[in-house]
C-alpha cells in the first residue's frame, strides 16, 4: 500500500515523498498526521523542519513497522516514534522559523514558546495543543502524570513572566476602577495610571507609554474612551481591552470593531483571561532571542 497524508496536507511546504507503510497500520495512522504534523510545527517553529521531523519519523515507521508499538492506541504510538527522533535529533528549531512575519500571531506564539525549555514545552503542547492526559503525555515524553503537572506549570510561569506589562486603565467609576486595578495588580502588571476623561488618558499614555489599555467607553466629562483609545493608538502600537457596558456601541458592524471586548457587569476570571490573550499575541512583549 502506498501511503499518503490526506490531500488537505500536500502543498510546497508538506510531504513530497510517498511513504509504504503496512496497510492496516497505514490506516489507523492516517487520521493522526494532520494533528502531528500540527504539534511539530509548534514544537519546531517551523512547518518545514516540523514536516522533516514528521517524514523522519514515518520512515523509521516503514523501516522497522514491527517495532511500532502496539501496546498503546495508534495515535499514542505515533506520537512515541516522533519524540523518539525529535530527542534524538536534540536540535532546537526555533532561530529558523520559517514564519517571517513579526506581527503574525502564530510567530509570537512560536516566539515566547522558544523560551521555554524543551521538556516544559512538549508537556504545554501535549496536553493543551493536542489534549493528551498527564499520564499519556508523561508515557511520551518519559515522565510520570506528576512531573507533567509539573512542567505545565513551569512553561505557563514562563509565559506569564514574559508577558508582564504596564497597564493603562482608563474608567471614570472609581470602584469598577480599583476592581479592575486590583485585577491586573494580582496578574502581576504594574498600573501607570487611572485616567477618567479622554484627556487624561492621552496625556499619561504620553507621560508613561503602556503597553495594554483598559478602557470604558464613556467617560467623565462626557468624553469618549472610543476617541481616547484612537488617540492612543495613533502614537503608540498597543493591545485594547474595552470594558463597558454598552457594547452595541462599538460592535455595529460598520467599522473595525475591537478583538476584546468585555462587558459590564463583568466577571474577574474574563477580565483576566482577554488580558493573558491580548498580551500573549502581542509582539512587543515578546522576549528577544
Amino acid at each position: 500500500m502506498q501511503f499518503r497524508p490526506p490531500a488537505s496536507n500536500r502543498g510546497t511546504n508538506s510531504f513530497t515523498q510517498e511513504q509504504r507503510i503496512p496497510m492496516s497500520l497505514g490506516q489507523e495512522l492516517a487520521p493522526h498526521l494532520p494533528f502531528l504534523r500540527r504539534y511539530a510545527r509548534a514544537l519546531t517553529g517551523s512547518q518545514t523542519h516540523g514536516d522533516a521531523f514528521v517524514r523522519a519519523a514515518l520512515e523509521a515507521i516503514v523501516a522497522a513497522p514491527d517495532s511500532f508499538p502496539r501496546d498503546v492506541e495508534p495515535r499514542l504510538g505515533l506520537y512515541k516514534t516522533f519524540h523518539a527522533i525529535w530527542s534524538t535529533a536534540n536540535i532546537e528549531e526555533g532561530a529558523d522559523s520559517d514564519m517571517d512575519d513579526a506581527g503574525n500571531p502564530e510567530a509570537i506564539a512560536q516566539a515566547r514558546l522558544s523560551r521555554i525549555t524543551p521538556l516544559s514545552r512538549q508537556a504545554l503542547l501535549l496536553t493543551a495543543l493536542e489534549g493528551f492526559s498527564a499520564t499519556d503525555a508523561g508515557y511520551l515524553i518519559g515522565a510520570q502524570p506528576g512531573e507533567v503537572d509539573n512542567l505545565v506549570q513551569e512553561a505557563l510561569s514562563e509565559i506569564e513572566r514574559q508577558t508582564l506589562a504596564d497597564v493603562l486603565i482608563i474608567e471614570d467609576e472609581p470602584i469598577i476602577a480599583m476592581d479592575i486595578e486590583t485585577i491586573v495588580r494580582d496578574l502581576g502588571h504594574n498600573v501607570t495610571g487611572v485616567a477618567v476623561t479622554r484627556d487624561e488618558a492621552v496625556a499619561q499614555a504620553r507621560a508613561h507609554p503602556p503597553g495594554l489599555v483598559l478602557a470604558d467607553i464613556q467617560l467623565a466629562d462626557d468624553s469618549s474612551g472610543i476617541d481616547a483609545v484612537r488617540d492612543i493608538l495613533a502614537e503608540f502600537a498597543v493591545p485594547v481591552i474595552f470594558i463597558t457596558a454598552f457594547p452595541e456601541r462599538l460592535l455595529t458592524g460598520t467599522r473595525p470593531e475591537p478583538t476584546f471586548l468585555i462587558t459590564k457587569p463583568f466577571q474577574r476570571a474574563t477580565v483576566k483571561a482577554a488580558i493573558a490573550q491580548a498580551l500573549f499575541f502581542d509582539s512587543a512583549t515578546v522576549p528577544a532571542g
